[in-house]
């Protein structure tokens, strides 16, 4: 029977990733993705790299920044190995308050910085923040794992771990058993479904959708009743919601057409842009805001999974990480805060 090194359990960004830095370590590599790989949260992503914002809790600051930081290597890397061009934009952010709200940080006036705005006396601030299109990443990552000689299997759902004398042996699927001595559950909002433990993470979702033919926007903008993120092509994306849906991806015609409806309130130059498309992702998220990064209490089993609406910005760091946490090193950013004990042992 075959084996590998490491069995990653998911391919989305945070599997694939973690399997091309095990591959830099010489581990041979398996992902078991339950559909297609990229194809969940890393698929409906907006792809907004914020690593500053207010929400963002304090315990993630310093590895948010670290891989903010990454994400001109990782894609430069991540483009040279597949030659797919991933849309890296360096713009900025602005930051609408409230109407009314004053408070303005802005490296030149409103009006000079986006002229389509329907208010440019709104207060703002500006924020040095990168975008990316997720999808165009998670293309260049598959293709780059799959030149690494990466070994994935699609459509196979991972039904429980394989255990054999206390320690991790391999997984079992409803399709066969795969061996390894390492497994990492990269899963997102599947993570808690992979036995016997039960992570508590679940699926938040988020609706969006994405108007094209109007290049009227260049920076991301964020406003309290929706945000616009641009791409180099001309598409903008429209976001986005956050519900407690379960496992629901459907979309809502209601809540598109308010979102577009803010959209245009914002930049009336959109109304005239076509709506391409509209879809909803589900995020992994945990109780406490918090990804799950680390070992587990089962010898070779580690979780990398729950990264809520932060999985394209971490991906890097993650994967770095991770793989230093695998393979027996130090990792360089500190996991505490995000070991999967916190929630295993209550």
């Amino acid at each position: 029977m075959k084996s590998w090194d490491a069995i990653i359990v998911g391919g989305g960004i945070i599997g694939l990733t973690l399997s091309i830095e095990l591959r830099k370590q010489g581990l041979k590599v398996l992902i078991v993705e339950r559909g297609e790989p990229g194809r969940e949260a890393s698929h409906a992503a907006a792809g907004m790299l914020s690593d500053h914002l207010e929400d963002t809790p304090a315990a993630m600051q310093a590895i948010a920044t670290a891989s903010a930081r990454m994400y001109p290597e990782f894609v430069h890397e991540l483009q040279d190995e597949s030659g797919i061009k991933v849309d890296l934009r360096d713009y900025g952010a602005l930051v609408l308050g409230s109407p009314g709200e004053s408070g303005d940080k802005l490296p030149a006036p409103l009006s000079e910085l986006e002229p389509a705005l329907a208010d440019p006396t709104r207060s703002a601030r500006f924020l040095k923040e990168r975008s990316v299109d997720p999808r165009a990443l998670v293309a260049a990552a598959l293709k780059a794992a799959k030149h690494r000689l990466v070994d994935i299997s699609s459509g196979t759902e991972v039904t429980g771990l394989l255990v054999s004398d206390g320690k991790v042996a391999g997984v079992s699927t409803h399709k066969s058993e795969y061996r390894a001595s390492v497994v990492v559950n990269c899963a997102g909002a599947w993570a808690g479904q992979v036995s016997p433990q039960r992570f508590p993470t679940r699926p938040v979702k988020g609706q969006m959708l994405c108007v094209v033919g109007q290049r009227v926007v260049r920076h991301v903008i964020r406003a309290p009743e929706v945000y616009l993120v641009p791409r180099s092509d001309g598409r903008v994306l429209i976001g986005a919601t956050l519900e407690e849906a379960g496992y629901d991806k459907r979309t809502d015609p209601d809540t598109i057409h308010r979102m577009h409806q803010a959209a245009i309130a914002l930049i009336p130059a959109l109304g005239q842009a076509r709506v391409h498309e509209a879809w909803a992702g589900l995020r992994p998220g945990t109780p406490d805001a918090l990804p799950m990064l680390g070992a587990t209490n089962t010898p070779g089993y580690f979780v990398a999974a729950g990264h809520y609406r932060d999985g394209i910005l971490l991906a890097p760091i993650t994967a770095r990480v991770m793989a230093q946490a695998i393979t027996g090193m130090k990792p360089e950013q500190d996991l505490a805060a995000f070991s999967p004990a916190r929630f295993t042992e209550k």
